[in-house]
């Protein structure tokens, strides 16, 4: 069996993944059994919705429950000493120049599991993030995108 890859936390990512499990577990799988107990009780479940619903649901939830407690048994808190400033590294916050446009945008360098572009983290493994670590301040990448190739200059890097 292929050893799974360790995935590198920040403390606030680390933090999101355990609430959302400790939620699933103490209060929607109670919620989930107590609405498949009472689409029981409207009696025959061959062709109850509500039942087929709250099945699927519980499904759902215990599917999510499995590959959270997965996620958090790899889970590595990132340090601060490991968020570098010299070159782009897991959790560095980058300023970046879109080269046409001239536009900047900064944003987080985290891992897949914790990144949402509407707040400004991108992960390591999309095409941005992989053009831009390692990289040092003053570089310029390429990424290949639907509309084209972007260049994007990397203006900053910070903790």
């Amino acid at each position: 069996m292929a050893e799974e890859k360790e995935v590198v936390l920040t403390k606030e990512g680390l933090e999101k993944l355990e609430n959302e499990l400790e939620h699933l577990k103490s209060v929607k799988r109670e919620e989930v059994a107590e609405r498949i107990k009472q689409a029981i009780a409207f009696g025959d479940i061959t062709e109850n919705s509500e039942y087929e619903d709250a099945k699927n649901e519980q499904a759902f939830i215990e599917g999510r429950i499995i590959s959270l407690e997965k996620t958090l048994k790899k889970a590595r808190l990132m340090e601060d000493e490991d968020i570098r400033t010299d070159v782009v590294s897991l959790g560095s916050r980058i300023t970046l120049k879109e080269m046409k446009s001239g536009r900047e945008v900064t944003v987080t360098l985290v891992s897949s599991v914790e990144s949402k572009l509407k707040d400004g983290k991108i992960s390591d493994e999309s095409p941005v993030g992989k053009a831009i670590m390692g990289k040092k301040v003053k570089s310029t990448v390429s990424v290949e995108a639907p509309a084209g190739t972007i260049k994007y200059k990397i203006i900053k890097v910070e903790k």
